[in-house]
């Protein structure tokens, strides 16, 4: 282990982004692209999980307040409970009540295989 910034241990076992991603701050000022993503992607799962329950898992309100904040401008803000039941129902594949992160990440991919697409097509 060693010590950065005088407070905080780090394994030196644990490849630096990761290491990035499990304290939300980043040491690490060469991180690729994709390695960026990964964390916001992370960052923004553990900012709305937890806050009605399992901090693992997103409930239905949650997943709610994650769609209007950080997809709003994409899937447009929703205050239609049955459109978010369904989009809830979608996600929950494993249908035990909660959003894991997982389910979260598989609605990212899909989200980010259609802009792909739609910015592609010539």
């Amino acid at each position: 282990m060693s010590t950065m910034n005088g407070n905080i241990k780090i394994n030196n076992s644990v490849p630096p982004f990761c290491v990035c991603l499990s304290v939300c701050v980043c040491f690490v000022v060469n991180m690729s692209q994709v390695q960026q993503a990964m964390g916001l992607l992370i960052a923004a799962f553990h900012k709305y999980s937890g806050k009605e329950g399992d901090k693992l898992t997103l409930s239905k309100g949650e997943l709610k307040d994650l769609l209007n904040a950080e997809l709003g401008e994409l899937l447009g803000k929703t205050a239609d409970q049955a459109k978010v039941d369904k989009i809830f129902k979608d996600l929950d594949a494993n249908q035990d009540g909660s959003v894991d992160f997982q389910e979260y990440v598989t609605l990212v991919a899909c989200l980010t295989m259609v802009c792909n697409d739609f910015f592609t097509k010539k």
